[in-house]
């Protein structure tokens, strides 16, 4: 049925005041700042004709509501990758997704000239034992062409019941051809810290995300290390690879349980309650004791926080390749009880002042992802004394057997993880030069 001008005016009435509700308290802001702000009548009249038009030629009928929550969804999808409106199912995945258990298959994404980018896999979960990387460009969800989805609609076709099938089809940097995933999905439960001993005084903690809980498990976690090695540590290596990040408390909580004093992270943005500064308090639950944080092009937003914090402090060596440089705060502003705004307000900044944003944290130590082989590692052994035939014996049996036993784990640990056997015999040497300081 065609609109009367009664009916465009009315249409344009009701957006004004739409704008009006969302826009006020910005324009009463900019007008206590005595910078009045006067809405954009122009571009609502045009927005309005639009809308006529659709609900009058379209070849199907429209609803309004579908119409405007498109229109949000559009304003929002133009201005970052982040930036997004949270319908009710979006806004309820949104807050399971930092309780540390939901469905799916264990991935952070973002979208990226209209695909689906992985940020990172989340360790033990589907995705990351099928094999998806961090950088994997998904083209395909099922059968189905990821260009012209929203990023809102990408994760919900991913997730869905527990035990069901999804195909995804991926472009790899370094493939020719695309690469095609079957992932069965499952119930996710992110355990977010992990530990372990890797030799004798010298620790492992491995943070997969950042969860509400991060911080006390990172306490438990380094209590249950010096426990099983006498009580103290001599080093730590901090794995913040593949990490997408996740709450902003818990990373400023983790930073914090390793400096004494001084800025951690701090935002800026054009109001004011985006301009922040989280600082330290003192304790260090290492007490000084050398650390080495582990980072790749998967390690983003709250890993950087952490990474550039302890980076700038001189607190810890950070190794391995750029950061993701997901650096821009995003406020949840709510609109009703089930729907919410995403909105980037703010940019993070490390102690010196450096911007995450684009640039990621850029490494002490540059080391390149690969893997060794055992032969590899054999062929560089150099030949010893001990490798001679009827060598001479210094009569010390058992400390020949345990330095043997010792080579065995090194080289296993070399092959498992490069970087992680480069990060330990770092941290063996900060650790010795530290010790004979005080000598």
């Amino acid at each position: 049925m065609p609109f009367s001008k009664r009916d465009l005016l009315i249409i344009t009435l009701g957006l004004v005041l739409g704008v009006s509700l969302v826009f006020g308290p910005m324009v009463l802001a900019e007008r206590s700042e005595n910078r009045p702000e006067a809405l954009p009548l122009e571009e609502l009249r045009a927005f309005s004709e639009v809308f006529g038009q659709i609900k009058r030629s379209y070849v199907e009928v429209v609803d309004d509501k579908t119409l405007i929550e498109d229109s949000i969804r559009g304003m929002l999808t133009g201005l970052d990758p982040h930036s997004a409106y949270l319908d009710p199912e979006a806004y309820k995945e949104l807050r399971i997704g930092t309780s540390g258990e939901f469905g799916g298959l264990g991935i952070e994404v973002g979208m990226e000239d209209g695909f689906v980018r992985v940020v990172a896999p989340i360790d033990d979960t589907p995705a990351q034992k099928a094999g998806i990387n961090a950088g994997d460009l998904i083209v395909r969800i099922d059968d189905t062409p990821v260009k012209g989805m929203s990023l809102s609609d990408a994760v919900q076709r991913m997730r869905g019941k527990p035990g069901t099938d999804i195909l995804l089809t991926i472009i790899r940097e370094g493939e020719e051809q695309p690469l095609k995933f079957t992932i069965t999905r499952a119930i996710i439960k992110v355990k977010s810290v992990k530990n372990r001993t890797l030799e004798e005084g010298y620790g492992y903690l491995r943070i997969s995300q950042f969860q509400t809980e991060t911080a006390s498990n990172l306490q438990k976690a380094i209590e249950k290390l010096k426990k099983e090695n006498g009580g103290k540590l001599k080093g730590l290596v901090l794995d913040l690879r593949n990490n997408p990040g996740g709450v902003l408390s818990a990373a400023i909580e983790v930073s914090d349980a390793f400096l004494e004093k001084g800025i951690i992270v701090y935002t800026e943005g054009r109001d004011l309650e985006s301009k922040q500064k989280f600082r330290a308090t003192s304790g260090d639950a290492l007490k000084g004791s050398p650390i080495v944080i582990l980072v790749n092009g998967g390690s983003a937003s709250a890993s950087e926080i952490v990474s550039g914090a302890l980076q700038d402090h001189h607190r810890a060596i950070v190794v391995g390749s750029r950061t993701f440089g997901k650096g821009s705060v995003q406020t949840i502003l709510p609109l009703t009880e089930n729907t919410a705004l995403k909105l980037t307000t703010a940019r993070y900044y490390t102690p010196s002042g450096r911007s995450i944003q684009a640039e990621g944290i850029i490494p002490d130590i540059e080391l390149e992802s690969v893997k060794v082989s055992a032969s590899a590692l054999s062929d560089i052994n150099p030949v010893r004394e001990a490798n001679l035939s009827r060598h001479l014996s210094n009569g010390r049996k058992a400390e020949e057997k345990k330095e043997s036993t010792e080579k065995v784990k090194k080289t296993s640990l070399a092959t498992e993880d490069y970087p992680l056997y480069e990060a330990l015999n770092l941290l063996k040497g900060l650790s010795i030069a530290a010790s004979q300081q005080y000598r």
